[in-house]
């Protein structure tokens, strides 16, 4: 079924504007966002792979190969934003992995799916932290990451799920 939907090219198209879409975000309000000591980070690439994994699990029809394209994605993160090979291109698709371990045991709405981007936006930046001072890129605190980095970047992903959250399962619908 995935194979005959527009979904199929849709998807990817979506998931390529969002990167842009993340870097243009980052750029422009990068006086606000990144304003010392705090930073947001804006993960539109993980609202786009989480809202996928949820609304895949609405209809049953079909699965999509989100971590195929989650890889693909990390990739191009990876190479483009952080410019350190092998960080993202692992987190994004243990992120679809999680997300689509949390629908199976719950069932998946508004309010659910704020919950699982909540846990998969902590994931994403937590393993982030971990692994930039494994590689002693960061040298913050663990206490520091928490309230300055987590905390700002938790505040805007989770109100980016809420104004993007049904435009999102509005274009997924149309692209079924």
């Amino acid at each position: 079924m995935y194979r005959l939907s527009k979904l199929r090219f849709g998807f990817p198209v979506g998931l390529f504007f969002l990167l842009l879409i993340d870097g243009a975000i980052s750029q422009v309000f990068s006086v606000h966002m990144f304003r010392a000591p705090t930073a947001m980070v804006s993960h539109l690439v993980v609202l786009w792979l989480v809202c996928g994994a949820i609304f895949e699990a609405d209809s049953s029809a079909f699965e999509m190969p989100l971590a195929r394209w989650a890889a693909v994605a990390g990739v191009i993160f990876d190479l483009y934003y952080t410019g350190i090979f092998g960080i993202y291109i692992f987190i994004f698709p243990l992120v679809i992995y999680l997300t689509r371990l949390m629908v199976a045991y719950i069932r998946p709405n508004f309010l659910s799916g704020l919950l699982i981007y909540f846990i998969d936006i902590t994931v994403v930046e937590a393993l982030g932290y971990v692994a930039s001072r494994a590689i002693h890129l960061n040298d913050m605190a663990g206490s520091t990451f928490l309230v300055n980095t987590l905390g700002p970047t938790l505040a805007f992903n989770l109100a980016m799920f809420v104004l993007l959250y049904f435009p999102i399962r509005w274009v997924y619908n149309w692209l079924k």
